[in-house]
């Protein structure tokens, strides 16, 4: 086996340590930063602390550590590793527990038990030499023993190439997923071509790509350097949420992304507009202080769907066909007094307008906020045209969205991307040469579809039918580029209705009554609703005490005993920790680690796996963090969570039960697509409804303490809302307007020049 050096840089004085990998009791996936246990000849049956970066290591690897001896004045003697390579081990005990490990796919603990106990110590230079003898040992024939060998052989390759990676700054994981891509090519693309890399390979940006460019020798000024540089800019952009930048914009933030002469960015921009890799086009300006045009860049990708969805809607919006007949010509008020016979409940006005606007008109908006009957409405609409024969199509961004649209209308749901059957790549099986068999499409949660997904689903509409797009304007706008729903009401040429009326049950409703303050800047009332709570969370200075950890503490207490015993509420199944952001004390990630070991702690006999700085077991509330079109039926997308049902050391696998009810297998090898969920951020959160939630508020997420934020979060629980931390961070969530508007045209795009 070949060694990998993870560190090129070890230190001046430096001791060598030979080791075996036992345990991993903490990794920062960011930095690296490990903190294992490990077995050592000169420690006997002890295990020592190591520290240092050990991303990569698996548990059962033998490791030559480099670094220094030090004393830890409250955990003794640890060693301090600068570097490691992995080495072959030579006992038995040592093999024993390598192979067990789960590292070559097809080898679990029994079967590693079984190969050392006939071959001994031979065992790894038979499978490196001989490993057709492997069916030698009992339950290893002919298929499972070729499986073993290729693993072996692809673990070399993979090893080969982390030799030149670590030497220019790359991870060990990053390194196995540059392997998979590019295979015996990965050397040579990474030497030549690092920055294929940023946009190639899922996990590596362009700050990777540039660290490994400048290890490789690439120019701090070359032009390849630098449009890869524009490029980045532009995709952070619409990371942030913007479908363009003014080119101003662009050149002033990629000149410091770039460290560059600003005089350098023109030439290699114009280059990129000339081979098509960005699209510039001039837009009236935003600001109506100014009064020429501005030169807009994009990534092709976000101009052609925000211009292919302008043109969409329209298109729908003017069709000169008609696939509700029946409703042009309706008595209304007979067909109203009917719904009435069939609900037992009144519409009110604005609720009849967007009733009677979603039948004869093809393209229409229904916002307003919680307990103003958008869902009762979108009820009455369905039960009308399903009652006219209608073809009626329901779908919501997520799949607990789609759940909770199914349960209120009667009416089956599902996601967008399950309805257009998405292929691998990214394409649909449904756009507008094989468009859906629809009368009228109905979309709840519009307000977190971005530009992209919402130009898939308008491509596969039929001229003829209706669309109702409903959501909540107010919410926080889509993780992806774009604010479509916003954009649509600020064009006039959509028709909308906009509920404002709060029904009288909803008003007895803490989370709709505080909710709607929220939205208007007051303060909620913390006391006096069964279904709102305030927990205050300020530890006096002199206590040493820091609010954001004691809040967090507050927080997995919450969760783990006080909504169990108070409310008889799940904690994994119906409660849901909801932050303004992932990083700190009391951030998704640390509440991730804190609500793990409270609610599925490590068990003895129980396997588990780490990957990087997270440890997956069986019971965990998982999240997937990106799209992945050859997963599943029809692919697994971002924000998709699940449960962890199994996990194979063996066979390298684990299994997920996702929200829409299908068992998905990921190899170890995937993990970092996956991170647990027992807390999100309140944007991840977007679609979704939980019976209970619980909202941590403290001064370490200032600059994120938005009021759309805290409204989006509140509207979220559908029982019980539970705020925790700090009266000043939620002021400061409330008094404080959300960020300003994206980089977009829609808008402008739906009032064509004539």
């Amino acid at each position: 086996m070949i060694s990998t050096a993870i560190s090129p840089h070890p230190s001046q004085s430096h001791s060598v340590l030979e080791a075996v990998l036992e345990r991993i009791t903490y990794a920062n996936q960011d930095t690296g930063y490990t903190i294992a246990r490990v077995a050592t000849d000169r420690t006997g049956p002890d295990l020592l602390t190591v520290v240092g970066p050990l991303l990569g290591a698996q548990i059962g690897e033998s490791l030559r550590l480099t670094g220094r001896w030090s004393s830890h004045p409250k955990y003794g003697k640890q060693f301090q590793v600068d570097s490691y390579s992995t080495v072959l081990p030579a006992t038995i005990q040592g093999i024993r527990r390598y192979l067990g490990s789960g590292m070559i796919k097809g080898i679990g603990p029994m079967m590693a038990e079984r190969m050392v106990a006939h071959f001994g110590t031979d065992i790894l230079s038979i499978i490196e030499d001989q490993p057709g003898r492997l069916i030698e040992v009992h339950g290893l024939g002919p298929k499972r023993t070729k499986r073993i060998a290729d693993a072996w052989e692809e673990q070399k390759a993979i090893k080969e190439v982390m030799v030149f990676l670590s030497g220019v700054g790359v991870s060990t994981s990053l390194a196995v997923r540059i392997y998979k891509r590019y295979a015996d090519s990965s050397i040579s693309i990474v030497r030549a071509e690092p920055y294929r890399l940023a946009s190639e390979v899922w996990g590596i940006g362009f700050k990777t790509a540039d660290t490994i460019a400048q290890a490789v020798g690439i120019p701090h000024d070359s032009p390849q350097r630098i449009k890869a540089g524009l490029q980045y800019t532009l995709s952070q952009a619409a990371d942030n949420g913007h479908c363009y930048l003014p080119e101003p914009d662009l050149v002033r933030e990629a000149t410091k992304i770039l460290d560059v002469d600003r005089e350098l960015i023109g030439p290699s921009l114009d280059e990129l507009v000339t081979e098509e890799g960005v699209v510039r086009e001039l837009l009236p300006a935003s600001d109506a202080a100014i009064t020429s045009a501005v030169a807009a860049v994009y990534l092709v990708p976000f101009h052609r769907a925000e211009r292919s969805l302008a043109v969409g809607l329209l298109d729908l919006l003017n069709a000169s066909d008609e696939r509700l007949p029946a409703f042009a010509q309706v008595d209304w008020d007979k067909a109203l007094g009917w719904l009435h016979t069939r609900t037992g409940q009144d519409l009110a006005a604005g609720q009849q307008e967007a009733v009677t606007l979603a039948l004869t008109s093809k393209v229409a908006v229904l916002t307003g906020g919680p307990g103003c009957g958008k869902s009762f409405t979108v009820r009455s609409i369905v039960t009308l045209a399903t009652a006219k024969q209608a073809t009626v199509v329901l779908v919501a961004p997520t799949g607990r969205a789609a759940k909770r649209l199914a349960e209120l209308t009667g009416h089956e749901a599902c996601t967008v991307h399950r309805l257009l059957e998405l292929q691998p790549g990214g394409d649909a099986k449904y756009d507008r040469d094989n468009p859906l068999g629809a009368d009228l499409v109905v979309v709840d949660e519009t307000s977190m579809m971005d530009v992209i997904l919402a130009n898939k689903l308008i491509k596969a509409i039929p001229s003829g039918a209706h669309l109702l797009l409903v959501g909540d304007v107010d919410q926080l706008p889509s993780v992806g580029a774009g604010e479509v729903l916003r954009d649509l009401l600020a064009a006039g040429s959509i028709p909308r209705v906009r509920l404002t009326q709060i029904f009288r049950q909803a008003q007895q409703s803490g989370i709709v009554v505080n909710a709607h303050r929220i939205n208007h800047g007051h303060p909620p009332q913390l006391t006096g609703f069964r279904d709102f709570y305030w927990f205050a969370c300020d530890p006096p200075e002199d206590t040493g005490l820091h609010p954001a950890e004691e809040t967090a503490a507050l927080v997995v207490d919450i969760v783990a005993r006080r909504i169990p015993a108070r409310f008889g509420l799940d904690p994994l199944r119906d409660a849901q920790v909801l932050t303004p952001m992932h990083r700190g004390p009391a951030g998704a990630g640390n509440l991730n680690t804190l609500l793990q070991e409270a609610l599925t702690p490590q068990r003895d006999q129980t396997p588990e796996k780490r990957y990087g700085g997270r440890v997956f077991r069986v019971g965990d509330k998982v999240t997937q963090l990106r799209n992945n079109y050859h997963k599943g039926q029809a692919g697994i997308f971002n924000g998709t969570v699940g449960v962890v049902t199994g996990l194979s050391l063996e066979e390298q696998t684990l299994t997920v039960l996702t929200d829409e009810d299908e068992q998905v297998e990921y190899e170890f090898g995937e993990l970092d697509e996956l991170a647990h969920a027992y807390a999100i951020t309140i944007h991840r959160s977007q679609g979704s409804e939980y019976p209970a939630v619980v909202i941590p508020l403290t001064t370490s997420s200032w600059l994120m303490l938005q009021r759309n934020l805290l409204y989006t979060g509140v509207t979220r629980a559908k029982q019980l809302i539970v705020l925790a931390g700090s009266r000043r961070a939620l002021a400061q969530a409330v008094r404080t307007p959300g960020a300003g508007r994206r980089h977009t045209a829609l808008t402008h795009r739906l009032h064509p020049v004539e």
